[in-house]
């Protein structure tokens, strides 16, 4: 059985009990009140004992954990106060992983696994469009196309419009206004840089399960700084991962220990207008996840920002202060304090406003998985550094990363992008090689008549030539024709009278 996690000090030490981990949990605070080292003490332990943890750096302070700690002259006060006597100051084998590649390896997903209604999801659409994009999917499965890049996705969905009358009786109607903002929606996402998340090497779960040679899990940070300005491409990544594990990992039951600690900072972003659909998909995904010995916090300023439905489902809560100004704030203060085993020692609602920095409420699960009374808890201090490493530091880390070999080079193989495009160029050839016998054939047929037209002339032009027997014969007559006209001339004048002459007489 695996040691407690000790988390800090009440009355009596608090612990967190590594089997009961996948029971899941929330760590909530205002800003600057402590969630980043109640996160960061419980990875560090987690990593120890030899179970993976994954994380969102969204501030970039949780890199220092690749560092090891000491020089804080309050954390020592705090480790002292808690009786904490066996702080050692270490390092926590870390890899960095970044979207754009810039702070981590390069980490990408297909655009066949995220799949249509994530997608939908992410580029904000509608019914009708989502069902054209489910479309798209199905036939690119239909006819073998893999979706890899954003590339492969549009030249897909100019593939539907374009035969959008065929496909209709067999796959529904294809509107070419659905198609349109599909593909506006595809052109935002790639002016937020989303086209460096979908290719290949598409990350393996795997490499995210990492062990060290000495047994301890490998903490797994996302560098966020960057990515938090696209709030939609960060949620749904994290929900993409969070099914993926879901769905390729096998049925484990409860064990000693996760296999895999999750941590969603942020994680108001995933519920934030997120449709019903989304929501129950999430819910199903926590419910049953725990099954597959996956342990999911979800990190938020607000409980409120968690649906009812989740948050039933967190059993280790670790509570920091709430601000009570506005009647949103005291409902949160409410609410927090009503999910809570309450402890006759004080009144749990007026607590939650008044903690200072780096205390909290906890209650985790007992051995039964029943929560224990809730505890005013002093955290303890980290082993790592409490703030982000250099770029140096970083770099020279990720230089001696077990994945970098993997991740760090692109790869485009044949996809649906290149085979319609082959498709559109081979049918382009056709359509020129048709348009050229077509050509061909007419010249042929022009020249025909041509050749007909000049024989006919010619034909014609033969009847009319003379023989020479025939010019002989004309000559002659036109000679002796000449002959007698000369004659009739000199007598032209006694034949008028004679015939005038008699004429008269006959009157």
């Amino acid at each position: 059985m695996a040691d407690p996690i000790f988390v800090g000090k009440s009355d009596q030490p608090v612990n967190l009990l590594p089997q009961l981990a996948n029971r899941h949990g929330m760590i909530a605070g205002a800003t600057g009140t402590g969630k980043t080292v109640t996160l960061q003490i419980l990875a560090e332990q987690f990593s120890r004992m030899g179970t993976p943890v994954f994380m969102a750096d969204v501030k970039g302070d949780l890199s220092g954990m690749a560092i090891a700690g000491g020089g804080n002259p309050k954390l020592e006060e705090r480790a002292q106060v808690i009786d904490l006597s066996t702080l050692e100051y270490k390092a926590c084998p870390v890899i960095f992983w970044d979207v754009f590649g810039e702070q981590g390896h390069r980490l990408r997903a297909t655009v066949s696994e995220m799949g249509p209604l994530l997608l939908s999801r992410l580029l904000g659409l509608n019914d009708t469009q989502e069902g054209v994009l489910n479309i798209a999917f199905k036939i690119a499965d239909d006819q073998g196309l893999l979706l890899l890049d954003l590339k492969d996705l549009k030249a897909m969905l100019n593939f539907i419009a374009d035969n959008a009358k065929d496909i209709q009786s067999e796959y529904g109607q294809v509107s070419s206004a659905s198609v349109g903002a599909i593909q506006r929606g595809l052109l935002v996402l790639e002016q937020q840089g989303a086209a460096a998340f979908f290719g290949e090497p598409a990350l393996e779960l795997s490499d995210l399960m990492r062990t060290t040679h000495d047994g301890q899990g490998f903490i797994n940070i996302l560098a966020s700084d960057k990515l938090m300005q696209s709030p939609a491409l960060y949620s749904t990544f994290l929900l993409w991962l969070l099914s993926e594990l879901f769905e390729e990992l096998p049925e484990v039951g409860d064990l000693e220990k996760p296999k895999l600690v999750f941590f969603f900072d942020e994680a108001h972003l995933l519920f934030n207008d997120a449709p019903k659909a989304l929501v129950d998909k999430v819910e199903q995904v926590v419910r049953l996840i725990r099954s597959k010995g996956v342990g999911v916090f979800f990190v938020s300023q607000n409980p409120l920002d968690i649906p009812d439905t989740v948050l039933g489902q967190l059993g280790n809560r670790f509570q920091h202060a709430l601000r009570a100004f506005t009647p949103r704030d005291q409902k949160a203060v409410r609410s927090a304090a009503e999910t809570f085993r309450q402890n006759p020692a004080f009144k749990t609602e007026e607590i939650i406003t008044q903690l200072g920095v780096g205390e909290a409420l906890v209650s985790t699960l007992e051995g039964k998985g029943t929560p224990i009374i809730v505890q005013k808890t002093l955290i303890r201090p980290p082993s790592s550094r409490l703030g982000p490493a250099t770029p140096e530091e970083r770099a020279k880390i990720m230089a001696n990363s077990p994945v970098g070999m993997t991740y760090n080079k692109e790869i485009d193989r044949e996809s649906a992008y290149e085979i319609l495009t082959k498709r559109a160029e081979l049918a382009a050839a056709e359509a020129a090689k048709a348009e050229e016998a077509a050509a061909k054939a007419k010249a042929e047929a022009d020249a025909a008549k041509e050749a007909e037209r000049t024989n006919r002339v010619t034909s014609r032009a033969r009847s009319t030539r003379e023989t020479p027997v025939e010019a002989m014969l004309k000559s002659t007559m036109r000679s002796a024709g000449t002959q007698i006209g000369r004659e009739l001339s000199k007598n032209s004048g006694k034949i008028l009278r004679g015939l005038l002459g008699g004429i008269f007489k006959g009157r």
